[in-house]
């Protein structure tokens, strides 16, 4: 990490030229053709139904103002700087209180640090954030070259923290970035002062896989988790192509805004609460929007991809074991969630929501902030 380490102010401002280039491909948008007796379907059973991505394709090309939520991103400071070959994009919001913890917040996938938007004023009061972007992602693009993954990327989180000035910090994650959060963890426990990791009922799927079994379930328990895991299974479409072939789904993603907009959008129905029939109902429309208008202005539905590729080939455990004090909140959760994922209870800090899943800073801010500040209030 001896490079030049000065960080570049940074000011999001997309060409007009790419605006309208989006607008006119939204338009010429070719759509499958029906299939009998499924014209109609609104259920995401076969994946997003087409009347639905229709008409929320149309409001991206009509009603969706990217001018308004691009300022609105712009409200905070932003810089890039050079790690490793690599040009990391990092979102630095300051608390008023000299005294605030640094913490870093580690995103995933399909999300972004567009993902942290309506957590950030609940946390300013008492933590220095830093939201840097996964390296293929956003504005963390174009990738420098192969071998990102999970261990390279927390090395290079590391280096943006020291780069800032904060040597000891605390780390939250959902998704990819729990695992970051946690590798942060494992290998400078001297520097992080605990981990908060964010999930959802469906981690249950990883059950038999990335955790244990526990010991003394009974025959209907082990029933209800292998439910779990068999609708996990069905949701795994995107994850094998993009750890296989990230290449082939690389060209749709690149080219088509609909093709995109689909591929993201399935997500926020299908990983939020199950008791939403659509996305909107369970984030704000203009913030998903947001969202997937990054990864189509910088290209990045293919790079992001590249993410999966790297990880599935590193060899590398999603969990990284360490001393550090941790935290786990688990949105939309089920009865056997801490029996199965934390048997001996050795996570000290464990909560457990019905509502939200699997994007709690864009589903239930409010709830995911107050735990944050909850679980950093007994370090202090």
């Amino acid at each position: 990490m001896t490079e030049n380490s000065t960080l570049v102010p940074f000011r999001i401002d997309v060409p007009q030229a790419d605006l309208d280039d989006l607008r006119d491909r939204l338009a010429r948008t070719r759509r499958p053709a029906p299939v009998p007796g499924r014209d109609d379907r609104t259920d995401f059973s076969r994946g997003i139904p087409q009347a639905y991505l229709t008409e929320l394709a149309e409001y991206w090309r009509d009603g969706f103002d990217w001018r308004a939520q691009e300022a609105r991103l712009n409200e905070h400071e932003q810089f890039t700087t050079v790690v490793d070959g690599q040009t990391f994009h990092v979102v630095h919001v300051r608390s008023a209180d000299p005294q605030a913890t640094p913490l870093i917040l580690c995103h995933g996938w399909p999300g972004s640090f567009v993902e942290y938007q309506r957590l950030i004023p609940l946390l300013t009061d008492r933590f220095h954030l830093v939201i840097p972007s996964l390296p293929g992602f956003g504005f963390s693009t174009p990738l420098s070259g192969t071998g990102w993954e999970l261990a390279r990327t927390t090395a290079a989180y590391a280096e943006i923290m020291t780069r800032l000035g904060y040597e000891r910090f605390g780390a939250h994650g959902t998704d990819i970035g729990a695992g970051a959060a946690g590798r942060l963890a494992a290998l400078y426990p001297e520097r992080v002062v605990g981990t908060h990791t964010g999930g959802d009922g469906r981690m249950l799927g990883m059950v038999g896989d990335k955790f244990p079994y526990p010991e003394g379930l009974s025959d209907d328990e082990i029933a209800q988790i292998e439910a779990i895991r068999t609708a996990d299974r069905a949701e795994r479409g995107y994850f094998e192509m993009q750890n296989h072939r990230p290449d082939t789904i690389a060209a749709a993603l690149a080219d088509s805004p609909v093709g995109q907009l689909a591929w993201i959008a399935e997500k926020f129905q299908t990983w939020t609460n199950g008791a939403h029939a659509t996305p909107d109902d369970a984030v704000d429309r203009d913030q998903l929007l947001t969202d997937v208008s990054l990864y189509w202005f910088t290209n990045s539905g293919a790079s992001s991809a590249q993410f999966y590729y790297e990880s599935e080939h590193s060899g590398l455990d999603w969990v990284a074991p360490s001393g550090v004090p941790a935290a786990w909140v688990l949105f939309d959760t089920h009865p056997l969630a801490r029996r199965a994922l934390d048997p001996w209870n050795a996570v000290s800090h464990w909560t457990e929501f019905t509502e939200g899943g699997h994007f709690p800073a864009m589903e239930e801010p409010e709830l995911l902030a107050g735990d944050i500040r909850d679980f950093f209030d007994t370090l202090a």
